[in-house]
């Protein structure tokens, strides 16, 4: 799965993050500082304390995860690249699928 998010409100992020940082009561200080540093600095790590793996499918029939892990990075997003023809890579998984 490929999930690609604009962020639109990079103070609004930080600050969920730092609120998300705060509100931890089980998070030790030292631990603590640094999330809030890491949040501050980079738009990427304000991402990855706000949102789960595991809660993206938790409620999902069907569906046990088996692994998570995810990187974030920053990208220019250009809608009129072939890169970011996300509905090409759907295509191309069906056809596989259907070979199977």
């Amino acid at each position: 799965m490929d999930l690609v998010l604009e962020v639109s409100d990079s103070d609004a992020l930080i600050g969920a993050a730092l609120s998300h940082i705060k509100a931890d009561e089980f998070m030790p200080d030292e631990e603590r500082g640094h999330a809030e540093s890491a949040v501050r600095e980079d738009e990427s790590e304000a991402l990855a304390y706000l949102v789960d793996p595991t809660d993206l499918v938790a409620e999902l029939a069907g569906v046990e995860l088996a692994q998570a892990s995810w990187s974030s990075e920053p990208v220019e997003y250009d809608p009129d690249s072939l890169e970011w023809d996300l509905g090409e890579e759907d295509g191309d998984f069906e056809e596989e699928a259907d070979n199977a």
